[in-house]
């Protein structure tokens, strides 16, 4: 598992509509975009990681009110068990008319060693 996967598995559960990167194709009036920000070892056992911390960036693009839509996609990540590094509104694009909000959030998942992906 990855935090890629599962974050396209929550946005089809809110039906939002994502990207990885840049949106593609034309835009609908919601939309996000998943960019990969890091992915650390923070836990270690006998000199081997135990844990891989994975995080990105969630860019919610919204043409309306993004308050109820980001309300709803911070309560299912939360539900998911990602945890929230930071959310911030990034302004308003006047040449697109979206509105631009930031949720950064990460997530554990277990190393193996021998596992190939």
């Amino acid at each position: 598992m990855s935090i890629l996967s599962e974050i396209n598995t929550l946005s089809n559960i809110c039906d939002i509509p994502i990207e990885t990167g840049v949106f593609s194709d034309n835009p609908p009036d919601i939309y996000l975009v998943a960019t990969p920000l890091v992915d650390l070892f923070e836990v270690y056992a006998d000199n081997l990681p135990e844990y891989e911390v994975q995080e990105l960036r969630l860019s919610l693009f919204s043409k309306g009110n993004y308050i109820k839509i980001k309300n709803k996609l911070t309560r299912t990540l939360l539900g998911a068990g990602f945890t929230i590094t930071d959310m911030r509104y990034l302004g308003h694009e006047d040449d697109t008319g979206y509105h631009h909000y930031a949720l950064d959030v990460a997530k554990s998942y277990k190393f193996k060693l021998d596992k190939e992906d």
